[in-house]
């Protein structure tokens, strides 16, 4: 695990010395090692606790956060900033970076040219922001690096804010050049900079393409699955350094964990978070892998934490708020991991999306069987639907089915998906519309594919569940000097899955059908067959109620809260009491947590970015 940062400017190398050394204070750790890099306009550092990743040779500087995966087919270089130097010199750095497999922020400065290229991983695995002004460029990994330069204003993004004060997380990052502040952009996933003489060129260098499904058998095409996912687990297997694995009771994190054992032969140590009250915890699941692929099982039982304390310290290293209440659980786990010794973490993160394991998507997999005019089978699934996940609260049925397809998806239009209003715009009354209108939000929805499905999975890569998962992972395992590999992101592999049939990803009311198949012999049967699980989630709905209401009550009503003029204070308090009548009720209704959450992560990171600085609730 690494960090890069970097600063373009004419005003010598003293000033920029002076400047990347308050950038990099932000973000290197206790232990790490520190190189800087310098020549012509530009002063480069890397930071880690690993090989450095940084170059300087035949007049390139290069510094690399992450992996180069593939590093076999180039030269036995000493680290991978050697090996993209090399490959730039020869192939120009857009080819250079579609050779490469890997998960990376790249920075190079060709001092003939006097050109300065940056690059972000095909799915954005590492983080990567910058700020330009002038023809000042500077960059880094985190955003608090940034808000060290002279002229970055602590100024937030008032379109975040509005989006996270009352929003569902899924549209925190619908637009991926932005980030929480006004003066620092994001460079998205799969995207290129060139700086040349003051200008910025941005250059999409990777996307995938609307092919044609592949007409081979379920079992050659669940054999190349097996092959695929393997290999990627093996190429992220040989640079860890002591793995460790995150274990819930679905097929993703298993199926990884599961390969690792298939190819090395040997057991190994996973965590997982369980939890006193029972709604999330998936212990029972997890048992069943236990003796064919765990050493130790590493439970990090988590009852009613103290919320407001650990989010202050969780805001500390992500410098925003953090989207959802699974990364509290995921923070914890984190600290087990490290104080355990471990130095590196594999998950399953995108295997949802890639084998359309979410329950969200059985509407687009309908949307798709409709309009291609497969009734018979449609028919078929939605009763197999019905019957393996109807839900107390969110109930199945056709009339459901019908409800859903008229709102979520263009029927007239193949592939064309439709934001999801009743989320959306579900607690746009909390929020004063003269701050940010929720109703006036239209997000952007990319239609690059002729399927229902396909698009939807997409979207969720590449602009809703996806970048703050990714977000919340790199932060974490970074802030405790973890390596944190995540196998479904092999590019090979998700190229593959967008060319498998919807009919091959849910058959007969379960998902992952094709992961199931290429998965035979590696997992346990009990593991490989099941059909329903929890959900990685976290208690939540128990956090912020009793005691807990206390603390979330001395916070909004706070003079800082009322007086920030984001919330309808009126309809907030509303909310909270509806919460906790649901919680201490056990009424079967939908709770409030996530939006609680927000409000939680909000608060505790604007109160960060005020003048005041740390101001305390009664609860701490």
């Amino acid at each position: 695990m690494s960090r890069i940062a970097g600063i373009v400017s004419k005003s010598g190398r003293e000033y920029r010395d002076f400047v990347l050394s308050q950038m990099v204070a932000k973000q290197i750790h206790s232990g790490w090692k520190n190189v800087y890099l310098d020549s012509g306009d530009s002063s480069f550092n890397w930071c880690g606790w690993l090989t450095p990743n940084a170059s300087e040779e035949n007049d390139v500087l290069c510094v690399l956060d992450g992996h180069i995966y593939n590093r076999n087919e180039f030269d036995n270089s000493e680290n991978d900033a050697t090996i993209f130097s090399s490959l730039y010199k020869r192939l120009g750095f857009e080819e250079a970076l579609r050779k490469i497999n890997g998960d990376f922020a790249i920075a190079v400065y060709d001092l003939i040219t006097n050109e300065i290229w940056v690059a972000r991983d095909r799915f954005g695995l590492k983080p990567f922001y910058f700020f330009h002004n002038n023809g000042f460029f500077a960059f880094a990994s985190r955003l608090s690096a940034l808000l060290t330069l002279p002229g970055v204003s602590t100024e937030v993004n008032h379109r975040f804010v509005g989006l996270f004060a009352g929003c569902h997380y899924r549209y925190f990052d619908n637009n991926p050049d932005q980030s929480p502040y006004r003066d620092i952009f994001q460079l998205p996933a799969s995207h290129l900079l060139c700086l040349q003489n003051g200008k910025l060129k941005n250059v999409r260098y990777w996307k995938l393409e609307d092919v044609p499904n592949f007409n081979e058998s379920e079992d050659e095409l669940a054999q190349r699955y097996r092959d695929l996912l393997l290999d990627a687990v093996s190429l992220r297997l040989k640079p860890a350094k002591k793995p460790s694995f995150t274990l819930s009771g679905g097929m993703d994190s298993s199926s990884v964990l599961a390969s690792s054992v298939y190819l090395s032969g040997k057991k190994y140590d996973a965590f997982s978070t369980v939890y006193e009250d029972k709604t999330y915890d998936e212990s029972n699941e997890i048992v069943d892998m236990l003796d064919m692929t765990v050493d130790t099982w590493n439970k990090i039982k988590i009852d009613v934490p103290d919320v407001l304390s650990t989010v202050e310290k969780m805001i500390a290293i992500h410098d925003e708020p953090v989207p959802t209440v699974t990364w509290l659980s995921h923070y914890l786990l984190c600290g087990d991991v490290s104080s355990k010794g471990f130095g590196s973490l594999f998950g399953g993160l995108g295997g949802d999306e890639l084998n359309a394991g979410e329950y969200e998507h059985f509407m687009y997999y309908f949307a798709d069987l409709k309009y291609t005019g497969e009734c018979d089978q449609l028919k078929s699934e939605i009763s197999s639907w019905i019957k393996y996940h109807d839900h107390s609260i969110f109930k199945k049925s056709f009339n459901v089915v019908n409800d859903g397809l008229s709102r979520l998806v263009n029927q007239n239009n193949p592939g064309e998906c439709i934001a999801d209003r009743s989320r959306l715009e579900r607690y746009a009354d909390a929020i004063d519309p003269d701050y940010f209108d929720l109703k006036e939000f239209d997000p952007n929805m990319e239609h690059a594919f002729n399927s229902y499905l396909k698009n939807r999975t997409y979207q969720d890569i590449f602009f809703e569940t996806i970048p703050c998962c990714l977000r919340a992972e790199d932060r974490q395992t970074s802030a405790y000097s973890i390596d944190n590999f995540l196998p479904f992101f092999d590019h090979r592999l998700v190229e593959f899955m967008f060319r498998i049939p919807g009919t091959m990803k849910i058959r007969n009311g379960i998902t992952k059908y094709l992961l199931r198949e290429a998965m035979r012999g590696i997992l346990p049967e009990k593991t490989r067959v099941r059909v329903s699980k929890s959900g990685w989630n976290a208690p939540a709905h128990v956090w912020f109620s009793g005691k807990g209401k206390e603390c979330l009550m001395d916070m909004v009503s706070s003079r800082s809260f009322r007086e920030r003029g984001i919330y309808n204070l009126e309809n907030v308090n509303k909310i909270i009491d509806e919460h906790c009548e649901i919680v201490s009720s056990n009424l079967p209704k939908d709770n409030h947590m996530m939006f609680i959450w927000q409000i939680v992560n909000m608060e505790i990171w604007l109160n960060t970015l005020s003048e005041n600085r740390k101001i305390k609730f009664g609860c701490n």
